[in-house]
């Protein structure tokens, strides 16, 4: 059963009630939560969460962060998930490294000074005042592609140039110098929703990363096929749903 909620201008609260059935898998409740999420990415981002839990990293109440950097900075490509109470809290926009790309990032990094983003499974930890203002220290748990993040100094903050008002005169966000940056009105509650060993996934389609990136990787399937399996049942409710109007 759903809880009817509308995503208002702060992109914040939608809620599912918990499911009988116990069938009900945890990538089925998420896709209800954020219908327009790719449930591929979804569904890698909460393996990469188990393998975390299961390997001591994380805790099995840790909160969810999801970024789809496969998607432009216009589009709101950040979901934060309440785990535990079952809940969207908020879907935002989110900045990329200037040395990712323009609109879309393309390219990622884990190198001091590349101003790219990295990829991977970050656990969050203290928060802090710096030149960004209120500001959120993050671990990378996904060796060769996040691991420098805390000498990279990559944090999660608030910053001017996040705000999606810039998208109509400059036709995306601004750009960040690795970090996900988050829009002044809402980053000090992200933020706080996010501290202190709770899990920030950040997802792009890149190959590198698909390959061989080992924070999804416990239980011996590649991203790729955790990323079919995914996807496979918007397929088939789509399908459903065309058979069912026809």
């Amino acid at each position: 059963m759903v809880i009817p909620s509308t995503m208002g201008a702060s992109g914040s609260a939608s809620v599912i009630a918990p499911h009988p059935s116990q069938s009900h898998s945890a990538l089925q409740r998420l896709s209800v939560l954020a219908p327009d999420a790719d449930p591929g990415v979804l569904a890698l981002a909460l393996e990469a969460r188990s393998c975390a839990v299961r390997n001591g990293d994380a805790d099995a109440e840790a909160r969810l962060a999801v970024i789809d950097y496969s998607r432009p900075s216009t589009e709101r490509r950040l979901w934060v998930f309440d785990m535990s109470q079952e809940r969207l809290l908020h879907q935002e926009y989110v900045a990329h490294g200037s040395g990712s790309g323009d609109n879309f990032a393309k390219h990622f990094s884990n190198n001091e000074g590349s101003y790219q983003t990295s990829l991977g499974l970050f656990r969050t930890a203290e928060t802090y005042t710096g030149k960004n203002g209120y500001s959120l220290r993050m671990d990378g748990l996904d060796p060769g592609f996040n691991d420098n993040a805390r000498p990279r100094a990559i944090v999660m903050h608030g910053a001017w140039y996040a705000n999606p008002d810039l998208i109509r005169t400059q036709g995306r966000l601004g750009r960040s110098q690795g970090c996900p940056a988050l829009r002044e009105q809402v980053a000090k509650v992200v933020i706080d929703e996010l501290k202190q060993r709770n899990l920030v996934f950040a997802y792009a389609d890149d190959a590198a990363w698909l390959r061989n990136g080992r924070s999804f990787a416990c239980d011996g399937r590649s991203a790729a096929q955790i990323l079919a399996t995914g996807r496979s049942g918007r397929l088939a409710n789509s399908a459903h749903a065309a058979n069912a109007a026809s």
